[in-house]
């Protein structure tokens, strides 16, 4: 059984910044990537991050670019998520996932390419 579980949520005005974690628990794992998506009221889970530990390849989301930076610790399968200049529309439930083999890039922004999620945590961005 495999756990992730994200922390660093919260409120915070628009220009203000944020940086969520994601730790992984229970039995031992190896992470391929690890990502970040965010799904807002009434719309589909979206991709905004990745991060593939061979090479320490990122990904993200147009919208994201600049904003945010994705990092972590391979060893510890652990990712953040450091949130910068955000807008009311950054505002959703972020998730974190994970997954175990190899796949390719092509792939990181569908949700099917992950194994494991968190349960989410609340970003509320207010103007």
């Amino acid at each position: 059984q495999v756990l992730l579980v994200e922390s660093g949520g919260g409120l915070v005005q628009a220009g203000g910044s944020l940086r969520l974690s994601c730790a992984a628990s229970g039995r031992t794992f190896n992470t391929y990537v690890m990502g970040w998506f965010r799904q807002a009221p009434g719309k589909e889970r979206e991709f905004v991050a990745g991060i593939r530990w061979i090479g320490y390849s990122v990904l993200y989301t147009e919208s994201v670019k600049g904003r945010y930076t994705i990092s972590g610790d391979n060893a510890k399968s652990t990712v953040y998520l450091q949130m910068n200049s955000l807008k009311p529309e950054d505002t959703a439930v972020y998730f974190c996932a994970a997954r175990e083999k190899w796949g390719s890039s092509s792939r990181w922004q569908s949700a099917s390419f992950y194994d494991y999620w968190g349960q989410g945590t609340q970003v509320t961005v207010s103007s």
